[in-house]
């Protein structure tokens, strides 16, 4: 069942085409990470799925409600994890979920059981009744989690949940992120710049760039669709087109005296690869990562800096718009 649909979605700042014709489809229960370079286009098409920023043209729904005929029916059926802090550190954790009850309209009879549940499932319900101030930063981002779901969402977004926490917390993060997942049978659609966080618990992977969805499958697909293993050989004279006339060879470029390449099982075929150089310094195998496919599609790390990611989605947003105008 599609939960968030898309079709030929844009949004144009000025001369910029922030999001060029997007068609997508997400369905209910699965998580899905949607991934670019900084200034491709994610924050916007997020902003445009939450109803903060209106589309140029094209047309979204979630959970069947149109996101410009119906906005806030839309906001009724989405739960917001922004990248940036926002939750009242003078209340208590219990405080926080229960005005956020209170303004999503929870049934008052429902209303504390509910935000018992959430307390629980994120383990914070020995420290529901403390300030918030008290809390470490996982403790509080685990918080917001239990907060964009105390109202039964649809959708959940999540602007890169575990920004600045220590690998540590953020293994445990992603736990309680799957864990609500598969309990509230929520769909969740999420940015990072962890590249491995995505690999491990995403259900399917958009890349974007250039405002256009350019690849779109399980992160087991999209390292599959590298061709091979990776295999790095340092050498200090490369033989380039011999490498490349090997059949098995799916790919071979040098850079700065390294010779890579993407071949088919390349437990097989390293002795032969290495018999045509000479002067070998040290060679590297490795199966390909989800971050391997993400530079080979887009020409770029996913960290390199710019204006689209430097701050939360409606920050982003509006810096967007004065760099259009």
């Amino acid at each position: 069942m599609e939960i968030i649909k898309t079709s030929a979605l844009t949004k144009i700042y000025g001369r910029i085409q922030a999001v060029n014709s997007i068609d997508l489809s997400i369905h209910k229960g699965e998580v899905f990470g949607l991934l670019g370079p900084n200034g491709a286009g994610k924050t916007t098409t997020i902003g445009m799925l939450c109803t903060i920023v209106r589309p140029s043209s094209g047309s979204a729904s979630i959970a069947g409600y149109d996101i410009i005929r119906e906005p806030a029916r839309v906001r009724r059926q989405i739960g917001i994890v922004f990248q940036d802090p926002t939750l009242d550190t003078v209340l208590t954790g219990r405080e926080n979920l229960e005005l956020h009850a209170r303004l999503y309209g929870v049934s008052s009879d429902i209303r504390e059981a509910r935000i018992n549940q959430m307390l629980e499932l994120v383990d914070l319900h020995e420290r529901g009744n403390d300030i918030t101030r008290t809390y470490s930063g996982g403790m509080r981002r685990r918080l917001e989690l239990a907060r964009g779901l105390l109202h039964r969402p649809a959708v959940l977004f999540l602007d890169e949940p575990t920004l600045g926490l220590d690998p540590q917390t953020r293994a445990r993060i992603w736990e309680y992120i799957k864990k609500m997942a598969q309990t509230e049978q929520t769909t969740v659609v999420l940015t990072t710049h962890y590249m491995e966080e995505a690999e491990q618990v995403c259900d399917r992977v958009g890349i974007i760039d250039h405002g256009k969805i350019i690849a779109l499958d399980s992160p087991e697909g999209l390292k599959e669709s590298m061709g091979g293993d990776m295999v790095a050989i340092r050498v200090k004279e490369s033989p380039l087109e011999k490498i490349r006339a090997l059949p098995y060879v799916y790919e071979v470029k040098e850079n700065e005296g390294t010779l890579e390449i993407i071949t088919k099982e390349a437990h097989l075929h390293l002795a032969e690869i290495l018999s045509i150089i000479k002067d070998v310094e040290c060679v590297e195998v490795r199966v390909p990562t989800l971050n391997d496919v993400f530079i080979k599609l887009t020409g770029r790390d996913i960290r390199e800096d710019s204006i689209e990611d430097s701050g939360s989605w409606v920050d982003s947003v509006a810096r967007y718009r004065q760099r259009g105008s």
